[in-house]
């Protein structure tokens, strides 16, 4: 059955959904995007999301055609023409059509797209029994060049260090900064436990901040797990006795092999388990 896609405040079918192929986000990566889930028909953290559009448009000088309001009703609308309670949604909105060249004041009629449909990243097993990554030598895009809270429609970046990871058998890795320090991979935060201590990368370490990233932290502080945001290096993940990865996609899944190097004992640790389970709880419980 073909699914449903809102296209600028219509919601047609996938096979009339069309953009010009002088589209700026086609031809150059030039638009805006975020992944949200939906829950029990519920999207989580619709408003954060949304919020967080809005801000990677305003820094690259997009305007976005519709208001907030009804943007969030145009992803309510396209999960429930797709009767999809538990879904991933992904909302995109482009530059718009216009001349060859980069010159965005030479596009109009920036597209506003929302796809919904189910989406299962990693297989069931790797939540078990965790994931094993390796470090890519492909750098995350320096801040001074791209503010990594803009989450652009150009991810060839990320797309360059999974690669690496896929060659090397593995389907996540592990992305650092220019100056050698981990950032996050290359579609999810990273977090590690080192005697009790949740800790993760901070903001300027060239990270995008996650609705999920930030959800757990909150988690951890309800569950009194003292939680930091500090540079880490690669001996700071692999002398760690728990790692995990946050996203909107992934949610939460352990890492317990990092560069061939065993994380803590091999397998998902309590911390780990824990706020996995606070988690779900939580997507089940708050929107």
């Amino acid at each position: 059955m073909a699914r449903i896609v809102f296209m600028n405040g219509t919601l047609v079918s996938e096979n009339d959904a069309k953009v010009s192929v002088f589209d700026h986000g086609l031809l150059y990566g030039d638009g805006v995007f975020e992944g949200l889930r939906s829950y029990g028909g519920q999207v989580f953290r619709l408003d954060s999301h949304i919020d967080r559009l809005w801000e990677s448009a305003k820094a690259i000088c997009l305007e976005i055609p519709m208001s907030k309001k009804e943007v969030s009703s145009a992803v309510n609308a396209t999960l429930e023409a797709n009767q999809l309670v538990d879904g991933y949604v992904r909302l995109v909105v482009t530059r718009g059509a216009g001349s060859l060249g980069l010159d965005p004041n030479r596009t109009s009629h920036p597209q506003v797209i929302v796809i919904a449909d189910t989406i299962t990243l990693y297989p069931r097993e790797f939540y078990d029994k965790g994931l094993s990554i390796i470090t890519a030598s492909t750098q995350r895009t320096h801040s001074a060049a791209l503010s990594p809270r803009i989450k652009s429609l150009n991810y060839l970046n990320n797309i360059m260090a999974k690669l690496e990871g896929l060659r090397a058998g593995c389907v996540e890795a592990l992305m650092l900064n220019h100056k050698g320090e981990v950032a996050e991979c290359t579609g999810d935060n990273i977090f590690v436990v080192r005697s009790g201590t949740l800790v993760t990368p901070p903001s300027d370490a060239g990270i995008l901040e996650g609705i999920t990233r930030g959800a757990v932290i909150e988690l951890a502080e309800a569950a009194k797990i003292d939680c930091q945001e500090k540079t880490l290096v690669r001996h700071d993940l692999y002398t760690a006795d728990e790692c995990f990865l946050t996203g909107t996609a992934a949610e939460v899944i352990p890492v317990v092999e990092i560069d061939s190097r065993s994380i803590g004992n091999g397998v998902p640790g309590p911390i780990t388990k824990r706020l996995t389970a606070d988690f779900h709880l939580m997507v089940r419980r708050v929107s």
